[in-house]
């Protein structure tokens, strides 16, 4: 995992976003960081970590993460593996009591606008020595 920050983007700790996954390499612009923009209608801001739970959970609900799709150089995740998934789906599964884990740190500042900053505090693996930080 790269300690590599993003300069121009900030996380929901209000620091500089971080990266969040290189094994498999995610994000929205797939540079392993969960940054965001205007054409990323679906807000792949929220760096999480897959759970057998949260994979079944997102099948269920029509985004299979787990199936492997060649045609889009994507192997499928598997328990463990780091992914930015979109705000709405972390807060569907959250709802539905089996969010996946959370690093903050790598987790866009514009999750919050869909995700109450208590839930992303609640599911955090990587707690920041402020947890009041988060904003």
């Amino acid at each position: 995992m790269s300690d590599e920050l993003r300069s121009d983007e900030h996380n929901v700790l209000g620091e500089l976003l971080e990266v969040c996954g290189t094994e498999p390499v995610t994000g929205f612009y797939r540079d392993g960081c969960c940054s965001t923009g205007p054409e990323d209608f679906g807000n792949h801001s929220v760096c999480a970590v897959a759970t057998p739970e949260f994979l079944e959970h997102q099948r269920r609900v029509g985004n299979d993460l787990s199936t492997p799709r060649p045609e889009y150089g994507f192997a499928g995740l598997r328990p463990g593996d780091r992914w930015c998934v979109c705000a709405a789906r972390w807060l569907q599964a959250y709802e539905d009591g089996v969010a996946a884990p959370v690093v903050l740190a790598s987790t866009h500042e514009r999750a919050l606008e869909l995700v109450p900053a208590a839930a992303l505090r609640a599911h955090a693996v990587d707690v920041p020595g402020d947890p009041g930080s988060l904003v």
